[in-house]
């Protein structure tokens, strides 16, 4: 019987391959493959609306005799609108002034401040970066640090901010060196294709290679066109119309790529250049001797990294750059990164009179140290190794040791079956052009649904398609479909209908049809029917709760406090770890300045082996690939934390202070105060009753007292949850 059962699985195993090689049943072409249709919302129910989006809302939930809630009150509604859209609470003083406002249009007031804030840009980017998975970090086991990646992040807030065209924003991530060169935004915004985990220490270079396109090409699937290309990197796409041929000609258009840390600053760069020149030639003397007795242990160092690598790796080093192969150029330059990083020699291990030469030479050298320059800026960005690339090939079964047939550069052909031919540049091969023209363009059906979409899951916690990187036959079909086409053909081509006179691609107008209209401005609490109707409440029947996420949570907890700074861009920071984790993390070195640490959380440094805790805590991503929708879990270390954490007790103690300073030592006062800043609303007469007992009853300080009352606030839903 056991023979017989262990015939069968080896049996099963081996067969198994053979069917992976059968061609794919041909997909239906699912919906998200066709043009939108763009419908008259005036035609829907409720086409009275000021706001198109109500018209498609009201009209399924018509179908379902169901109706909008009734709206929010106003601290409620201008609490959800601040976290929305600038990922903060409001402060009083906004409170205040939006109570005091009793003009029509007082919350589009609203929204129009906040969409101009610069907090706008850096709310919007934290999800963008979830998807495109910006990282500052390698990963795997060494996860080494990214210094420049930074600017890459700073990129998409800005360009949020400045509510640059979406169009132009994907052509710039994919090909701005190409397409606008000299312009240095879009020479960062390559850095999107530099945000692929790596095992940088690997030896085989050629599955190096592969897993590095492999990322590039599944991120800009997902991440932009909202569907799975990676199923098809070995074998037809088994439930959409994309074919193994379609995924490698899509990855055609990166098969060149180089990796490039440039400066951003030309003229600062010849300056820098010169400078270490002259600082080269006054130490030169001193650098020769220090070689003298460095070169040996570099030389042994150097030998015994190339051991590591095969040997035709190894010996493309013996070759000029310039006589190597477009492929060689590339491995070579993996192994050259290793093995010359044997060259920084490490004094440490030197011995005798030679540390004692060597530390005499150094003391010397450090005396011309004022004159060493500092390099310019620079940023890491994408290239290629030449105008010709590689050749692409599509490889069996997704295995970079079966190579097939050749392909050149192409899209979905569901989609579009004739593209231009690539226009090589004097340094690239004009592929990625090709590629980001069609992913922007506007007769691309996806992009568009796409970009709106995570825009909609933003303000609702889900999307109109809940899978939001996942438009095919496998994903969540549309609740709005009709909706969903309509706010895509309104970012391309916006009508004045739509909300006035503005820019196409602009991702700002599109913020604004969702947030003014009616079924954004519904209160939480709906009602028992309806819920019999529609439990999830797909058809929005109310305003869904949704609980801040870890960034937020954070951010909400330094400004309640006092503590937030608000500068904004530049190098990541790091706030101190939890005590149980310091030793574990040796290399993360917490930001000596505490007024840097206590930047917003999107300025947090993204390391892919350790996530800042309370991120973690709180359902943030990893980084490591692209994520589409952060789930929400429930747990009980989120309490404890929220309980006993150190860093949430001295949040806690700087709400206090700030609460007493305002209140002095009048209890009613600072239970005002308190709930003010915390809730943005005034305690009930229950609640103020109750706080004040607590007050009264307290065994301490009333300092203490006040921070305790402020630390419990922080652990309510209603500061947790925005309604």
């Amino acid at each position: 019987m056991a023979r017989a059962f262990l015939f069968a699985v080896v049996l099963l195993v081996t067969t198994v391959p053979a069917l992976a090689d059968e061609p794919a049943k041909p997909a239906a072409e699912p919906w998200a493959f066709k043009p939108p249709v763009r419908v008259n919302p005036d035609r829907k129910g409720g086409g009275d609306s000021v706001n198109p989006v109500d018209s498609f809302i009201r009209a399924k939930l018509a179908e379902h005799k169901l109706t909008l809630s009734a709206a929010a009150d106003k601290p409620t509604l201008l609490r959800r609108v601040t976290f929305d859209l600038t990922g903060l609470p409001p402060t009083p003083a906004e409170l205040a002034a939006f109570l005091k406002d009793d003009s029509p249009d007082a919350y589009e007031k609203v929204v129009d401040r906040l969409l101009k804030s610069p907090q706008f840009g850096e709310r919007a980017a934290l999800f963008y970066l979830d998807a495109v998975r910006y990282a500052e970090s390698d990963g795997f086991k060494a996860d080494d640090p990214r210094p420049h990646a930074w600017r890459y992040r700073d990129y998409v807030i800005q360009s949020f901010n400045a509510d640059k065209p979406y169009d132009r924003f994907l052509k710039e991530q994919i090909a701005g060196d190409e397409l606008f060169p000299g312009d240095t935004a879009a020479l960062v915004a390559t850095g999107f294709l530099r945000h692929y985990p790596d095992e940088y220490n690997a030896v085989n270079c050629e599955q190096r290679r592969q897993e590095i396109l492999n990322d590039m090409t599944d991120t800009v699937g997902a991440a932009f066109l909202g569907v799975t290309v990676g199923c098809a990197r070995c074998h037809d796409h088994k439930t959409d119309p994309i074919s193994q041929d379609d995924y490698y000609r899509l990855q055609a258009a990166f098969v060149g790529y180089k990796p490039a840390d440039v400066p951003l600053d030309a003229k600062a760069q010849v300056e820098y250049e010169r400078k270490l020149k002259a600082w080269e030639e006054k130490t030169a003397g001193v650098q020769a001797k220090m070689d003298e007795i460095a070169k040996p242990h570099r030389d042994k160092a150097m030998a015994k990294e190339r051991m590591r690598f095969d040997p035709d790796y190894a010996k493309l080093l013996d070759v000029p750059e310039e006589k190597c192969t477009p492929f060689e150029k590339q491995i070579r330059a993996m192994v050259a990164a290793q093995v010359y990083s044997a060259k920084k020699f490490n004094p440490t291990t030197l011995k005798g009179s030679e540390k004692e030469k060597w530390d005499a030479l150094a003391k010397e050298l450090a005396a011309f140290d004022p004159d060493k320059p500092k390099p310019p800026p620079t940023a890491m960005t994408m290239s290629e190794v030449g105008p010709t690339p590689p050749p692409q090939r599509l490889l069996k079964r997704g295995n970079w040791r079966t190579p097939g047939k050749e392909l050149s550069i192409g899209v979905l052909s569901a989609i579009t079956e004739d593209v231009p031919k690539a226009k090589p540049t004097a340094k690239t091969s004009g592929r990625r052009t090709v590629l980001a023209n069609w992913v922007a363009s506007a007769d691309n059906p996806l992009t568009a649904r796409v970009a709106v979409n995570r825009i909609w899951q933003q303000h609702f916690g889900r999307g109109i398609v809940a899978s939001a990187s996942d438009f095919g036959a496998t994903g969540e079909m549309p609740t709005h479909p009709e909706l969903l086409d309509w706010l895509a053909t309104q970012l391309v081509n916006p009508d004045r209908k739509g909300g006035g006179d503005v820019q196409p691609w602009s991702l700002k107008h599109i913020h604004r049809l969702i947030v003014t209209s009616a079924t954004y401005r519904q209160a939480s609490r709906g009602n028992e029917a309806a819920a019999k109707v529609d439990p999830e409440n797909k058809l929005l029947w109310q305003m869904p709760r949704k609980r801040l996420d870890g960034e937020a949570l954070r951010d909400a907890m330094l400004s309640v406090s006092g503590e937030l700074n608000p500068k904004a861009g530049g190098p990541s920071v790091q706030p101190e770890l939890p005590a149980e984790l310091r030793e574990q993390h040796k290399s993360w070195k917490p930001t000596a300045d505490a007024v840097e640490r206590n930047r917003r959380s999107v300025y947090v440094a993204v390391k892919r082996n350790l996530r800042y805790p309370l991120f973690a805590l709180f359902d943030s991503p990893d980084r490591c690939e692209t994520c589409s929708r952060r789930f929400v879990t429930t747990t009980a270390p989120q309490s404890l934390a929220l309980m006993n954490d150190s860093i949430v007790l001295d949040f806690a103690a700087s709400l206090a202070k700030r609460v007493t300073k305002a209140a002095g030592s009048d209890p009613d006062k600072a239970i005002d105060t308190a709930f003010t800043l915390a809730l943005s609303r005034s305690p009930t007469t229950e609640e103020q009753a109750t706080a004040k007992a607590f007050l009264t009853k307290h065994k301490g300080p009333f300092a203490d007292a006040v921070t305790d009352l402020c630390h419990s606030l922080l652990n309510l839903n209603e500061f947790l949850y925005v309604d």
